[in-house]
């Protein structure tokens, strides 16, 4: 296939064009870190060209406090893209109206996105359901128009590029489909230049206008293509970012290149913050805290051990720590190697028989759904080595800690491989 640059040469090269697009940014926004300005100077790109493409991922801007520069940011991507239109607190039904206008499709910027989806936002599913169906060119919203007995269901297109700014996180169905930029306040060191719509709107709707040229000529090599992608960045991460690197890789240059690290660093951050649903989390607290080095434990153990865990959410679910009722309704939506669903099973203290569970029941889930376990730099002390470990070794034995600390419970006394915490003075 021809380079887009034979076809551009005469009128805008590509990679330079992404330069100066970076630079403006440059000027007015702090990112964290040199991939926020790749990604964000690739999206501004890729919203001249949404129809090339079978999805297209949100882009948000995130902080934990205000003052960080998210709307600062919304609003010099607000001069680059086609069509923009700003919303704060709009309707799904405004949205999705306002996609579907023949007039043409707008590029939504969504700035005090945590007002509709934070934590006293209340229900806003219908929104949720907008963005999330338009992530995709397919994506449509079906609703009832008409009076009383006359109405009937029309399809509006919900297919659209859209940026958000706000505060905290936003659902799971609409992070996994997005670039995650984590802004964060300007330290004293780090100066701007001072944003001024009067001035600089100008400026970006040349660059804006410079992208729509130069996206026409793109178009060609844009659609239809396949870029690679980074070593293990599948699935959805692929999604958001294939059409990132298909920009990337029409501009030429040294974009390519640096659109692919920036690729992975924003995936692996997105990995490292992303803790998961509460039940990903749980299971993840049974492999790496809870049962290391046994292959099963009383479920009153397990209690004792999850709600003492300094950094985890056990201890207060809605003003209530975990218990036994909770722990076995979550861990049943998960499947045994066997595909049946992981139940507490008979476990003999001694004398007496408990209810707990194994890690046997346990260890598909931990593979399908955890991230990868912490790699620890020293090897594991004599006696204390976990079932996979001696898989790995070759013995295929499992191993059992010694049990140094008795429990009280009502009449029964059994041991645990973990002290008690202290409670007490």
């Amino acid at each position: 296939m021809t380079s887009p640059q034979q076809h551009t040469a005469v009128t805008v090269d590509g990679a330079a064009l992404l330069d100066e697009v970076e630079h403006f940014h440059r000027r007015f926004n702090v990112f964290p870190h040199e991939a926020a300005y790749v990604a964000v100077t690739l999206w501004d790109a890729h919203a001249h060209l949404l129809d090339c493409f079978d999805s297209t991922p949100r882009l948000a801007f995130l902080s934990p406090e205000p003052g960080s520069g998210k709307s600062r940011a919304l609003e010099v991507v607000e001069t680059l893209v086609p069509a923009p239109m700003t919303a704060v607190n709009a309707s799904a039904a405004a949205l999705f109206r306002s996609v579907s206008n023949p007039s043409g499709r707008p590029t939504i910027l969504f700035d005090e996105i945590d007002t509709i989806f934070g934590p006293k936002a209340g229900d806003n599913e219908e929104l949720r359901g907008f963005l999330n169906a338009g992530h995709r060119r397919t994506g449509v919203t079906y609703r009832c128009i008409g009076d009383g007995g006359n109405q009937t269901v029309q399809a509006f297109p919900s297919y659209c590029g859209v940026a958000v700014a706000g505060l905290g996180n936003l659902p799971d169905t609409i992070m996994t489909r997005s670039v995650i930029i984590r802004m964060r306040r300007r330290a004293r060191n780090e100066k701007v230049e001072a944003f001024r719509a009067r001035i600089h709107e100008a400026e970006g709707h040349k660059l804006r206008d410079r992208l729509a040229q130069w996206a026409e000529h793109a178009r060609g090599f844009v659609m239809g293509a396949w870029p690679d992608m980074p070593d293990g960045v599948t699935d959805r991460p692929a999604d958001v970012w294939e059409p990132l690197l298909a920009i990337a890789d029409a501009a030429g240059g040294d974009w390519p290149t640096r659109a692919r690290e920036a690729c992975v660093a924003l995936v692996t951050a997105s990995k490292a913050n992303d803790k998961g649903s509460l039940g990903i989390r749980l299971l993840t607290d049974l492999r790496d805290h809870v049962m290391v080095g046994i292959d099963r434990l009383p479920t009153v153990a397990i209690l004792d051990r999850l709600n003492a865990l300094d950094d985890a959410p056990w201890a207060d679910l809605h003003g209530k720590p975990l218990d036994n009722r909770r722990l076995s309704r979550m861990l049943a939506e998960y499947m045994t190697a066997d595909n049946e669903p992981i139940a507490s099973r008979n476990i003999k203290t001694g004398a007496s028989v408990l209810k707990g569970y194994y890690a046997t029941d346990l260890h598909d889930a931990w593979q399908r759904y955890c991230p990868p376990p912490p790699e620890s730099p020293l090897p594991p002390l004599p006696g204390t080595e976990t079932w996979d470990d001696q898989q790995q070794r070759g013995s295929g034995k499992r191993s059992r800690l010694p049990l140094p600390v008795r429990y009280l419970t009502g009449s029964i006394r059994y041991r645990s491989p973990f002290p008690l915490p202290h409670t007490g003075p």
